[in-house]
């Protein structure tokens, strides 16, 4: 039987005046694959960065870690190393308890965390302007690897996680799927013992999920290292962990083997229903022979987006499709006026007007963009304003605190928030939200400019079956009620086939296909689905 690692015990976390996390406890033995599922809220986040000694200490309870500590130097190892020399400088391991969130623990706190990592959802954490290799490169750095020997551990790296054709690509240029391979290469160079991995694949298509996946599994094994992984997603906690914990409402509902606590989890929600689409109106956006080209130092001239022509009518939901590099994203920054097309047209009808979003200027592309609203994957918020000042700020106006309230309770309940929810986090900080929550504030920032046009850039990454629904029925809300038009650029086949009217199919830049929903995904191609 494997020894304990860490031992959560009656662990209480509270913002203000709500409990988040409610009497956790449970064990992690050395080397255990442990999923932690549940809705969006349901404190999984909180408690990974309980977990890892991150952010605000908990309320109440303990998190111990049964380490082996060098008498020597710094190194820590698991418990089942002590008694045996340090691979560090040779020293002797000797067996300890790190209580993490004790002020009392002399400094071990730190070194228990040198020999964790962890991966964000949705946080690249990555130099945007240097190469692959250089990234990898200072993250050995930061463990003061030895110089002589970082360039070939480096490059093991990153032929671990199956990017040696990525190697010299500058990081920013790279897919979604390509810059989650990376961070997760920066991970493994720490060497740690238990990787924490926050939603590590929930804004990845299917294909590059399972591709991750794989590589975890794999680095798990291979370094003898414990993981944490939360998702909303049964089927990864399935097919990673081999014991689960399901959190509801900050307390553990259910524990044990993964698939028992991913039955007793589906048994509160049922699968997306399809959706009767409702009527659309006339053209609202014209896009008319279209090109994007970059010169890149790698691959020369690039053709992002080649020779693109299509139409988008007022109250549609029309949704873009293809694999990592199929031109999905520069398209639709061109449409939200973020970057100019190198030649062709795209006319968005504002009023009476047709607006040419390839025109610079305060009565052309300027005055379009006011109407147009953009959700990109890598959101942000402001993290030390409250979700109402969130909100609130990103209008630009100033309101009564009666009015702002109330615009931002009826903005947050169309992005998938219950009115009592909506009301109950207008006072908290981004820090005191799950992953998922804001994410639905982002979209909430997004909806409460009144935009005519609403592009949402992979919107349910993030979102939990259930969530899922809410922002379905949001979605269909606005559109009905507000007559708002959307474009979904999105890997999640399962949503836009639910929610989307049409789908444009993009391969190699071009847009291959277009037509109704069913018609295209019927065309779909394995290869489609990749990063």
């Amino acid at each position: 039987m494997p020894k304990p690692f860490i031992s959560v015990n009656d662990l209480c976390m509270d913002f203000d005046d709500t409990r988040v996390l409610n009497n956790v406890s449970f064990e992690i033995p050395e080397g255990e694959i442990i999923g932690v599922i549940g809705r969006c809220g349901a404190g999984k986040s909180v408690l990974m960065h309980l977990l890892r000694g991150v952010e605000n200490p908990p309320t109440k309870g303990s998190i111990i870690y049964h380490m082996a500590a060098c008498n020597h130097c710094q190194y820590m190892d698991v418990q089942s190393r002590a008694g045996k020399k340090c691979p560090e400088c040779g020293g002797d391991l000797v067996a300890v308890d790190v209580d993490l969130w004790d002020d009392k623990s002399n400094g071990m706190r730190s070194r228990v965390m040198n020999r964790t990592a962890i991966m964000f959802q949705r946080t690249f954490a990555l130099y945007g302007d240097d190469r692959v290799i250089e990234n990898v490169l200072h993250a050995l750095d930061d463990i003061r690897y030895p110089q002589e020997h970082a360039v070939n551990r480096a490059a093991d790296l990153i032929d671990q996680v199956r990017l040696s054709h990525r190697m010299m690509h500058i990081a920013r240029d790279l897919s979604g799927g390509e810059k989650q391979r990376v961070v997760l290469a920066r991970q493994l160079a720490k060497n740690p013992a238990m990787l924490f991995a926050d939603e590590p694949t929930g804004t990845l298509d299917p294909e590059t999920a399972k591709l991750v996946h794989a590589m975890l599994l794999e680095a798990a094994t291979k370094n003898t290292m414990g993981m944490v992984v939360t998702s909303h997603f049964s089927q990864v906690i399935e097919d990673m962990a081999n014991r689960a914990i399901l959190l509801a409402d900050g307390e553990i509902a259910a524990i044990g083997a993964p698939k028992k606590v991913i039955k007793s989890f589906a048994k509160d929600y049922q699968e997306m229903e399809e959706s009767a689409h409702g009527e659309i109106g006339g053209t609202i956006l014209q896009a008319r022979d279209v090109f994007k080209r970059y010169i890149s130092v790698d691959r020369g001239v690039v053709k992002a987006v080649n020779s693109v022509s299509f139409e988008v009518a007022q109250k549609e939901i029309f949704g873009i499709i293809g694999k990592s590099g199929a031109g999905k994203t520069t398209l639709s920054r061109i449409i939200s006026g973020i970057i100019e097309p190198t030649s062709g047209e795209m006319n968005i009808l504002i009023g009476d007007d047709w607006v040419d979003m390839t025109k610079p200027g305060i009565t052309e592309r300027g005055r379009a963009k006011e109407y147009i609203g953009l959700l990109h994957q890598e959101y942000d918020l402001f993290p030390h304003r409250n979700v109402l000042d969130n909100l609130t700020d990103s209008i630009g106006l100033e309101f009564p605190k009666e009015l702002a309230m109330r615009k931002a309770i009826v903005t947050l309940h169309m992005a998938g928030f219950t009115e009592e929810k909506a009301r109950a986090i207008l006072d908290r900080f981004p820090s005191e939200l799950s992953d998922g929550e804001r994410h639905r504030v982002a979209l909430a920032q997004v909806l409460i400019r009144e935009p005519r046009m609403v592009i949402l850039d992979e919107p349910t990454g993030t979102m939990d079956p259930i969530t899922k629904q809410d922002v379905k029925h949001s979605i269909l809300h606005a559109r009905d009620e507000m007559d708002e038009t959307f474009i979904v650029v999105s890997h999640d086949m399962d949503f836009v086939r639910d929610i989307c009217d049409r789908l444009a199919l993009m391969r190699g830049g071009k847009i291959v296909d277009i037509g109704p929903t069913a018609d295209i995904l019927a065309q779909v191609t394995d290869d489609d689905k990749k990063e």
